[in-house]
C-alpha cells in the first residue's frame, strides 16, 4: 500500500499516464471523486484508484490576483465533470471569466505556477458588440 502512495501512476492504466491528461483519484469504497489525497474526505478510507478526467468542467469560483506578479491574473476553482475541484487559471479576458462558464483542459501544468490551465468553451457574452 506504501507504493500506491509514494508512486500513484504506478496504478494507471497505460492510457492514464498521458502527461497531457489530467488524473485524479476515486475512492474505491465509496466512489467519491477527489484531486491529490491521500484519503478520501467522506469515509476516510485509503484504498484510492487513479483515473483520467475527461477535462471539461464549469467554473465553480474566479478571482483576479494582483500579488505577486507583475500583471493581474485569473485563478479559479473548476468543478470537473467527474465531480471533483481543481485550482486553476482560465485563459481569457479577466473581467469575461465568471462562475458558470464552460472549460476546457488546455494545458495539465502551467510551466510557471504548475496548476492546470484551462480554455473557455463558450464566447463570453458581448452585449455591447
Amino acid at each position: 500500500m506504501a507504493a500506491d502512495v509514494l508512486a500513484p501512476d504506478a496504478a494507471l492504466a497505460p492510457e492514464a499516464r498521458d502527461p497531457d491528461a489530467l488524473s485524479f483519484q476515486r475512492c474505491t469504497w465509496c466512489g467519491t471523486a477527489m484531486y491529490h489525497r491521500l484519503l478520501c474526505p467522506v469515509c476516510q478510507c485509503s484504498e484510492l484508484r487513479t483515473e483520467r478526467s475527461e477535462g471539461t468542467g464549469t467554473v465553480r469560483h474566479a478571482t483576479v490576483v494582483h500579488r505577486n506578479t507583475p500583471a493581474a491574473r485569473n485563478v479559479s476553482l473548476i468543478e470537473m465533470s467527474e465531480g471533483f475541484v481543481v485550482r486553476g487559471r482560465v485563459m481569457g479576458p479577466l473581467i469575461g471569466i465568471h462562475s458558470g462558464d464552460r472549460v476546457r483542459l488546455s494545458t495539465v501544468k502551467d510551466p510557471v505556477r504548475g496548476e492546470p490551465v484551462f480554455q473557455l468553451l463558450d464566447e463570453p457574452y458581448r452585449a455591447w458588440s
